[in-house]
């Protein structure tokens, strides 16, 4: 099971240069170590541009609880691909075209 999960954090609003570099110092002193951010602008001209900061950060008790629960619905989805992978190997004979039309 994953116990970290990818964030984003959003800056979009012009200011100073001053100010975007105190916010960016506050927002990257928040972080917990392990978090590896990355920065990147985002956007275009007709919708505007932002800079997108995404980190790691770990799963809350909420989070884990619903990874849990949805995880072991993937193991039954692994389940059916072998039984189905097993009835992809069963020998069959396929009808003709003729044979299916007088039927």
């Amino acid at each position: 099971m994953r116990t970290r999960v990818k964030d984003y954090i959003e800056v979009s609003e012009y200011t100073s240069l001053d100010r975007l570099i105190t916010t960016l110092t506050a927002i990257r002193d928040s972080l917990p170590d392990i978090a590896e951010p990355e920065l990147k602008m985002r956007g275009d001209d007709v919708f505007g541009r932002r800079l997108s900061i995404s980190y790691w950060r770990e799963l809350t008790a909420e989070e884990q609880a619903a990874d849990a629960k949805y995880s072991a619905d993937s193991a039954a989805g692994e389940a059916i691909a072998a039984i189905a992978a097993q009835l992809d190997e069963v020998p069959f004979e396929q009808a003709s075209p003729a044979k299916r039309r007088a039927a």
